[in-house]
């Protein structure tokens, strides 16, 4: 009986600690050209993993990748432990959500409707949203600070409005996976605080969150793990501490950082 119970609690164990995405050997190519060569890296439940890089340097073909909505051209991914191949599209949209970096809207629509569109995955085919989708809808608008905007036009919305619409959708879409291409593009500093702080949560509940970043800062502020892309195919990945260096910040990005430190908290500054 103790030994069942034993290898039922390391079984348990495993399932919880079992990375939720991963990369084994992982190529991302752009035509001739190879932007990540051989990534390996594990993002596990309760974790937040910033990819920063220069323009071109293939984040977003990155995150594209781990989204299989495009091949590469070498090396496995894995979701929940499954081969990604192997995930039929349906159930992979229930666990995996994207935000892409530019969005548009070519057709009239209300803040809620377009919100909703996340639920789709969770709604059975040829069947309307339920009200638990509209509730769900709804407190992610809440979440991001647009209540009351359901009814609006989505095209009457700014472009910093737009950006927290559409990651209320994510949030509706109620995913373990969530991969961000720059989550606070368009927005003020209050309101790039708030979605990181909202993403920081899902993950504290259990859920992987993977952003494309610009601002290191925001990222030693919120992320557990770095990956930096450089050129010609190299990274660097770990935890923030041993990632987000002002070395490896100068040589990421060709210009010269330091690193600053007050009121307990560190940051970095351009020379």
């Amino acid at each position: 009986m103790v030994g069942y119970a034993f290898a039922a609690l390391v079984s348990l164990k495993s399932a919880v600690t079992q990375p939720l995405l991963e990369c084994r050997n992982l190529q991302v190519r752009i035509q001739t050209r190879v932007l990540v060569r051989q990534l390996d890296l594990q993002v596990r439940p309760g974790s937040v993993l910033a990819i920063l890089g220069q323009n071109g340097c293939g984040k977003s073909l990155s995150l594209h990748t781990f989204a299989g909505l495009r091949a590469s051209s070498g090396g496995e991914i894995f979701v929940a432990g499954r081969p990604l191949a192997e995930w039929p599209r349906r159930a992979l949209a229930r666990t995996l959500a994207l935000l892409p970096q530019n969005i548009e809207d070519p057709f009239p629509a209300t803040v809620i409707e377009t919100v909703l569109l996340g639920r789709h995955p969770h709604v059975a085919r040829w069947q309307w949203e339920s009200a638990t989708d509209k509730a769900i809808a709804l407190s992610a608008l809440a979440s991001v600070g647009l209540a009351g905007y359901e009814n609006r036009e989505i095209l009457t919305l700014s472009g910093g409005e737009r950006r927290r619409a559409a990651l209320a959708a994510v949030i509706a879409q109620s995913p373990k996976i969530y991969l961000l291409d720059e989550p606070t593009n368009q927005l003020d500093p209050q309101h790039q605080r708030e979605a990181l702080t909202l993403l920081r949560r899902r993950a504290d509940e259990g859920a992987a969150v993977i952003a494309t970043l610009h601002d290191a800062n925001l990222a030693v502020r919120f992320a557990d793990h770095a990956l930096l892309i450089g050129e010609d195919g190299l990274w660097n990945y770990g935890t923030v501490a041993e990632t987000l260096t002002a070395e490896n910040l100068s040589i990421l990005y060709k210009t010269q950082f330091i690193a600053v430190e007050s009121s307990g908290l560190r940051g970095y500054l351009q020379a």
